[in-house]
């Protein structure tokens, strides 16, 4: 190479370089790393699994008075709690699976059993009757082992998924019921209590050893609403709200996680019907000025976030979002910092709403609360803290106590009158998780939001 190809060279390395480091890049410098691998995703679930069978369940069954449970379901038509009882390579109960707990005591702890749908890779024993040998596998003849079961052990209670209040201890269908009853005859169906507290502490209360892992799932939906409320998404004046929404959904998918409802994005603007805020209902423009807010939750070996996070378009000249906007969002965190002062371990739901609800009022806060359980399922099973159409408490689903190493949604909102909008209230809803570890101490599991994402 001779010397002016040579310079030329170094002077064209130089101005990409240059260009390189000046421009800012549009792709977020700190992206959460993605989850990992199919194989190993089963792998921790499995030890959660096992974990959750081994250290909570006894307890909860002895703190809930239940001797034996027996959880039965049909494929296809599944108990809620079952998919938290099988594997994560068990898509279905498979013809009919009964899984049979039985408590021996402290010392020979919990019997696991399973009449169909197999081991679950060894996490039960694999109920053979002799005397069963060689008839059908599915079908009556497993009614009739179960009566062996119960004959054999002898348990003082039975509890059956039924209840009126709680879908996730109401999985027993009235078909299996009744064939249950048959099989059980009355003698051991007197022994028979409603399992309404044990499938939902079960699911309720988290492991320590799911933590790192949905932390990093909360990472992933964060990073994607901040993507989702900049320039790599957003050109005001041309992109609709709708566009966003697919874009968060296209995101989810190509990043093989899921989710457990569609994303919405609503706008708020100056001069719109102060009762209604622009909603999925309607494809709207983005334009400058506008005050966004995104509800949106991925789902990821088998656990579930939800966020709700708010954005403001500049307008012209803007380089930074009005005080008046930025004090309705301060609003609604101190609305949130009232309600985990209030999240105690024992409390009842309608106790911790009630609570938070008058200290709102004597704040000055107008606004409401309907926070929520999360892990297993987005709406999670535990106690409700409030429903947006119930700020008076939820009976029966409200009434249920605040365990320790439980996850929650804190979902809330407030409203905020802006002077720059002519008076007009701007609503701030915001939501994201925290935990409540096994010393009762609440405490956010990522971060809250207390800045607006900026579209420029």
């Amino acid at each position: 190479m001779n010397s002016k190809a040579l310079v030329g060279s170094l002077a064209l390395f130089l101005i990409l370089f240059i260009h390189q480091i000046s421009v800012p890049s549009l792709s977020f410098a700190q992206r959460p790393s993605p989850l990992p691998s199919l194989r190993e995703q089963a792998r921790i679930q499995q030890e959660w699994l096992k974990l959750r069978l081994e250290r909570e369940l006894p307890r909860l069954m002895r703190q809930n008075g239940v001797a034996m449970w027996i959880v039965d379901c049909r494929e296809y038509n599944e108990d809620p709690v079952f998919k938290l009882l099988a594997s994560p390579t068990a898509f279905a109960a498979r013809r009919r699976t009964i899984l049979v707990f039985f408590d021996r005591g402290e010392e020979k702890g919990l019997e696991r059993l399973a009449l169909g749908g197999g081991s679950q890779d060894d996490l039960y024993t694999v109920y053979r009757d002799p005397e069963n040998s060689g008839r059908e596998l599915y079908g009556k003849s497993q009614f009739v082992s179960l009566r062996k079961i119960v004959e054999e052990r002898k348990p003082s209670t039975i509890a059956l998924d039924i209840s009126a209040t709680h879908s996730f201890s109401d999985g027993l269908s009235v078909s299996e019921y009744e064939a249950l009853s048959d099989a059980l005859g009355p003698q051991w169906m007197a022994r028979v209590v409603r399992a309404e507290r044990l499938p939902l502490d079960y699911l309720d209360v988290r492991i320590p050893e799911m933590m790192p892992t949905y932390r990093h799932m909360m990472e992933i939906a964060h990073s994607l609403m901040e993507r989702a409320f900049s320039n790599e998404v957003i050109e005001p004046g041309k992109t609709t709200t709708n566009d966003v929404v697919w874009w968060l959904r296209q995101r989810v998918n190509d990043m093989g996680l899921g989710t457990w409802f569609q994303p919405t994005i609503d706008v708020q603007r100056p001069g719109q019907d102060a009762k209604s805020i622009l909603s999925e209902k309607e494809d709207v423009v983005i334009e400058r000025g506008d005050v966004l807010h995104s509800d949106f939750g991925i789902t990821a070996m088998g656990l579930n976030t939800d966020s709700q996070h708010m954005g403001y378009v500049l307008r012209p000249g803007e380089k930074d979002v009005p005080e008046a906007i930025k004090r309705a969002l301060r609003t609604t965190n101190q609305l949130q910092d009232l309600l985990l002062e209030r999240m105690k371990a024992g409390r009842s739901g309608n106790e911790v709403l009630a609570d938070t609800l008058a200290q709102m009022k004597a704040a000055g806060i107008n606004g409401s609360v309907y926070s929520h359980p999360i892990g297993d399922h987005g709406h999670g099973a535990g106690p409700l803290i409030g429903l947006w159409d119930r700020q008076q408490g939820v009976p029966g689903r409200g009434d249920v106590p605040i365990l320790p190493s439980s996850w929650f949604s804190i979902e809330l909102s407030s409203k905020t009158a802006v002077p720059e909008w002519k008076g007009q209230e701007l609503t701030v809803a915001l939501e994201d998780d925290a935990a409540i570890d096994a010393a009762g101490k609440v405490s956010w599991i990522l971060n809250r939001q207390s800045e607006f994402h900026l579209v420029k």
